[in-house]
This record gives C-alpha cells, sequence and structure tokens, in this order.
C-alpha cells in the first residue's frame, strides 16, 4: 500500500495560533495510509522576486518548500484572515511553488483550503482569495473540500480544536475529500 503525503501550509506564523491548532488537528485525523506534514519554513522565505528565481541560485528556504510540495500528492491550506485577505506568507509560497509558470510544482497538484478567523465571517474573503490564488497559480482546487470555522477565538479560545468532535470530524471529511481527489488524479494519469 502507498502511502498519501498531504502538505499543511498555515498561513499564520504564531506557535499558539488557533489556525495552526486546526492544521494540528488535521494531521490527527488523517486515515491510516495518509500522513500529513505541517510545512515549517514558510517564515524563512524570502518574497518572491525573479532576480532571486535563477535556476540552480533559488534561496534554499524558497527550494525547499518547491521540493516539499512537489513530493506531495495534495496541499492542505489553512489560513487566517489579514486585512480582509489572505496573509502575505501564504500568497508567497504560492507564488514561489507555481514557478516555473505552467510547470511549477503547484501545476495540477490538488488543494484543499480551510479558514478560521475571530469574526463570524470565518474569514470567508481570506479563503476565496487564496482559492482564487491558487487556481490561477495552477492548482487544482477541490472545491468540496473547503471548510470554514468562524468566531473561533469563541469557540477554542479555552480549548483545543482536537478536544472538539464538531471540528474533528468536518476536518476528517476535508481530508477524506482531498485525498479522494488525489486518488482520483493517479486514476487518471
Amino acid at each position: 500500500m502507498t502511502t498519501t503525503r498531504i502538505l499543511a501550509l498555515v498561513g499564520s506564523l504564531r506557535a499558539a495560533s488557533i489556525n495552526r491548532q486546526l492544521a494540528e488537528t488535521a494531521v490527527q485525523t488523517a486515515p491510516a495510509g495518509v500522513e500529513i506534514t505541517l510545512y515549517e519554513g514558510l517564515a524563512d522565505i524570502p518574497f518572491y522576486n525573479e532576480d532571486l528565481d535563477v535556476p540552480g541560485e533559488v534561496p534554499p528556504a524558497a527550494q525547499a518548500l518547491r521540493n516539499a510540495v512537489a513530493e506531495s500528492d495534495g496541499l492542505l491550506f489553512v489560513t487566517p484572515e489579514y486585512n480582509g485577505t489572505l496573509p502575505g506568507v501564504l500568497k508567497n509560497a504560492i507564488d514561489w511553488a507555481s514557478r516555473p509558470y505552467g510547470v511549477g510544482a503547484l501545476q495540477g497538484k490538488p488543494a484543499a483550503v480551510v479558514s478560521a478567523s475571530i469574526s463570524p465571517r470565518a474569514a470567508q474573503w481570506a479563503h476565496g482569495d487564496t482559492v482564487k490564488s491558487l487556481g490561477v497559480a495552477g492548482a487544482s482546487v477541490v472545491e468540496s473540500a473547503h471548510l470554514h470555522f468562524a468566531t473561533i477565538g469563541e469557540r477554542f479560545g479555552s480549548t483545543h480544536p482536537r478536544e472538539d468532535a464538531e471540528a474533528l470530524t468536518k476536518l476528517a471529511a476535508t481530508v477524506h475529500e482531498l485525498v479522494e481527489a488525489t486518488q482520483g488524479q493517479f486514476a487518471t494519469v
């Protein structure tokens, strides 16, 4: 049996962020044969700049991201909302992973988006912008895997999402849909 590898990218760099906790909970929901890894190097990647994107000279942190994306079967993006849109660190990761244009590591890769915010809107603007950016960049966005969490400060302020049965169930369903999309991708190759 082969292992399905999912790479999770979290838009909040804060160690105790609830978005990170949601990603950790998604890892916990992975069924047998699925491995979800949280990417830990987003803060180290320089802003995308074509002057830096030269074959053989790509900054090591950016190349490590490209390699991790290329080696994964699917991607799980977990995004908060900063000033009505996705965090710059997540957009920067999408920019680096999408290059070289048309053949970047992101090309055709199944991707799901989970958004979470303290507001009742559940970071839906950030979610929409992440979906748009991924689609334009060439990823295969898995619409059925989308998930939104609202008022997370109240909901998860005193407990970790892994202790919330509904959050576990919804994250497991998102992971399931993403895994199904990766398997569908292999069936058509």
